[in-house]
């Protein structure tokens, strides 16, 4: 629709035509004004790992995007967000230097059980898992029954458990074989990480959640049999959801092979018929969110001719909106379906109040995207502390002209606007259910 957007103290007043508006008029003729994108799984590193990237320099390329509320995954800072201290270290270092908002993420790990209504009352949005290893020696792998227990303590506390859902015992097994047998290459890691993996691993996850009553989320979902084996679960009355990335949706691993280390991720990049299947799920409603999984690394982690042994981890976070965007039309999605995905969908699951959502009483956060133009993403135009990404190079949908934070420009026209002022920002919590 063509409207104007009223906006008071950073929230939103009013939609449509507002009567009697005042004050400082933003000019978006010309443009569509979206909600700011949530962005639910980013690796920001800080604290004790800064020198791979933090607060700064993360949030500052999600602003670039269109984003203007990230969730931080608990794995990659030291310490990792484990218990109630570590969070408080976690949220002190992100309102010093956030220039979007931000929610956190709490750590699911073996010996962990215990701390999970600690983390609860601190306020994160729920507790990350690995079903496999992690590659970050202070957060281990879950065993069945840490899972198990840690599904009952996270479904008395109201919060949803998200799970890396790849087989430990398919990928390491792979992995070993093909490096005893001299095979190191792209395909080969590729293939040491099978879509049974996926399948196999999403399929445990569901019958302890579902013999505890948890709410699951199923991150960075790979294979449109995996968004299936979450929608058929839905469909039985299980609280489950799944996101993919733009990574699973625009590249492929012919890409693995030709750019190397800076599209490597686990799980891997697929080959080009597993892609057309997870866009048949994601176009059909049965994918519920699309997140970056920005995981970013420095340079010298992605020097290695060993492909098992370069560190994995796709920088996205400020491709997010542009990516999706340049996609969805061809598959059928308009501006709406992409608002969707990645900012209503987003706020809803994780409880975030106020985000996601142009309406009175939502918080303005905007962005304004010139979706008709297109660009040729340069390493220059990245905001990353390591300004390295797959999509360099590729012709991108959509110029951000300016991202708004509460009513207020944090992005314009380029350039980072004002200091930061990014805010941690908590779920809303239902009643305990103990």
């Amino acid at each position: 629709m063509e409207a104007d957007v009223a906006v008071e103290d950073g929230v939103v007043v009013g939609v449509g035509d507002p009567p009697g508006a005042r004050g400082e008029e933003v000019d978006a003729r010309g443009l569509h004004v979206l909600p700011g994108a949530v962005d639910t799984h980013v690796h920001l590193n800080e604290p004790g790992r800064t020198d791979w990237e933090g607060f700064a320099t993360g949030t500052l390329a999600a602003a670039a995007g269109g984003t203007t509320c990230v969730v931080d995954m608990p794995l990659n800072a030291h310490p990792p967000t484990v218990d109630a201290e570590a969070f408080r270290l976690k949220a002190a270092a992100g309102e010093a230097a956030a220039r979007t908002d931000f929610a956190l993420w709490g750590g699911l790990v073996p010996g962990g059980v215990g701390r999970l209504p600690e983390l609860a009352d601190a306020g994160v949005v729920g507790f990350k898992a690995f079903l496999c290893p992690s590659g970050v020696d202070d957060f281990p792998a879950v065993d069945d029954l840490t899972l198990y227990e840690g599904m009952r303590e996270a479904a008395a506390l109201g919060l949803p458990v998200a799970v890396h859902a790849e087989s430990a015992s398919i990928t390491d097994g792979l992995a070993e074989r093909a490096r005893r047998e001299g095979r190191r290459g792209w395909r080969d890691y590729a293939r040491s990480r099978p879509v049974v993996a996926e399948l196999e691993a999403i399929s445990r996850a569901l019958v302890l959640a579902g013999e505890t009553g948890c709410s699951l989320h199923v991150v960075h979902v790979s294979s449109g049999r995996g968004a299936r084996l979450v929608a058929d679960a839905r469909a039985r009355g299980l609280d489950v959801t799944c996101e993919t990335c733009p990574h699973y949706l625009l590249l492929d691993e012919d890409d693995l092979e030709a750019l190397g280390a800076v599209a490597k991720c686990a799980p891997p990049l697929r080959p080009r018929a597993e892609v057309e299947e997870l866009w048949t799920e994601l176009t059909a409603g049965r994918v519920d969110l699309v997140a970056s999984d920005h995981s970013p690394a420095p340079g010298s982690l992605k020097e290695n001719e060993d492909a098992f042994a370069v560190w994995g981890g796709i920088s996205g976070c400020q491709t997010l909106l542009a990516a999706l965007s340049t996609a969805a039309p061809a598959r059928g999605l308009g501006a709406p379906d992409v608002a969707r995905l990645v900012a209503g969908a987003p706020a809803r699951r994780f409880r975030l109040a106020g985000k996601g959502r142009i309406e009175p009483g939502g918080d303005a956060d905007l962005v304004l995207v010139d979706l008709g133009a297109e660009h040729e993403l340069r390493d220059e135009d990245l905001r990353y502390r390591h300004r390295h990404s797959p999509f360099v190079g590729r012709r991108l949908r959509g110029r951000v002209a300016q991202t708004l934070l509460r009513g207020e420009p944090v992005w314009r026209d380029g350039r980072p606007v004002g200091e930061p002022r990014g805010r941690l920002v908590r779920p809303e919590r239902p009643a305990a259910v103990r």
